[in-house]
């Protein structure tokens, strides 16, 4: 990958999601050491801040089936102004959780660039609910959903252009956890899905080798990250809000970010749902910033 320019944005949002202490997760990643460790790789790094999240008011929800609708959508607004900036600058946005709902803003501002854009997806879930189909209302399980257009179009309006991200150019891995509603989503868009039965029947190498083939088989002009840290086991990342047994290993989750470093395809990439209220001694944060390094270069040998 060479050596990079990397902006690290902080995104301390959590009225996404019903458990509240993933705002706290960008400071924990920085706390992990993750401006040192991109440094010690020979990356320029400069931590622009944290994006400013407002506090939630003692009022009604706009849509009472969205829950903080109006400040998720502040925030991510702010977010892809952000991104945009940054990618214009020419350099790599790094983008630190705060929980899932804040990829609407980093994929809203990535698409002001990239018109072709594909997005790999780490995570239990399928983050592909719409208000109509969501069991809680909770926005952090919506973010695909809107990026591709579908949902409230206070959410879907972050997209200036309407450049939405393209089914095809979609893949989720690690998923395990699938509402009904998203279940036919996925079958009616016909987006590209990697549970954790075929990590187990096939092996992480073979899922990763297929997912750099269909991307480039997409001939697409940038390739996003968006890691969700509950994507692994609680056994390694205990701080997470929904965490689902059954997920990816250390190592395999390793393995996967090192073969998408050889593969020199990422060009931006978000770590999100760290909440240090429910970790064990910053474990989750840690493991993020490993898992960064080995996305960012880092090697034994």
């Amino acid at each position: 990958m060479g050596e990079l320019k990397i902006s690290i944005v902080g995104v301390p949002l959590d009225y996404g999601q019903s458990r509240r202490g993933v705002d706290m997760g960008p400071s924990a990643i920085r706390y992990a050491g993750a401006v040192e460790r991109l440094q010690a790789l020979g990356h320029h790094v400069r931590d622009e801040g944290d994006i400013h999240v407002s506090a939630v008011e003692n009022k009604p929800n706009l849509e009472e089936r969205l829950k903080n609708l109006e400040e998720v959508v502040k925030a991510n607004k702010a977010l892809a102004k952000k991104v945009d900036e940054i990618v214009k600058e020419g350099r790599f946005p790094l983008v630190l959780g705060g929980d899932h709902s804040i990829a609407i803003g980093t994929l809203a501002g990535l698409t002001e660039t990239y018109q072709n854009l594909g997005v790999i997806w780490f995570d239990a879930h399928a983050d592909m609910n719409t208000a109509e189909t969501s069991p809680s209302g909770n926005i952090h399980g919506m973010p695909l959903a809107v990026s591709m257009g579908y949902g409230h179009e206070h959410l879907t309006a972050l997209f200036q252009q309407r450049n939405f991200i393209k089914p095809e150019n979609l893949i989720i891995i690690g998923a395990r956890s699938i509402d009904p509603g998203e279940r036919h989503f996925i079958q009616k868009l016909g987006i590209k899905v990697f549970t954790m039965h075929e990590i187990d029947k096939y092996g992480m190498a073979v899922v990763m080798e297929q997912t750099i083939a269909h991307l480039k088989e997409r001939d697409v002009d940038g390739v996003h990250l968006s890691l969700d840290l509950d994507g692994l086991d609680p056994l390694y990342t205990p701080g997470v809000g929904t965490p689902v047994d059954g997920g990816m290993t250390y190592r395999e989750s390793h393995l996967a970010l090192e073969m998408l470093q050889q593969s020199q395809c990422i060009t931006s990439a978000e770590f999100v749902e760290v909440n240090p209220i429910l970790d064990e001694k910053n474990k989750t944060a840690d493991v993020a910033v490993t898992l960064m390094g080995s996305l960012l270069g880092e090697t034994l040998i």
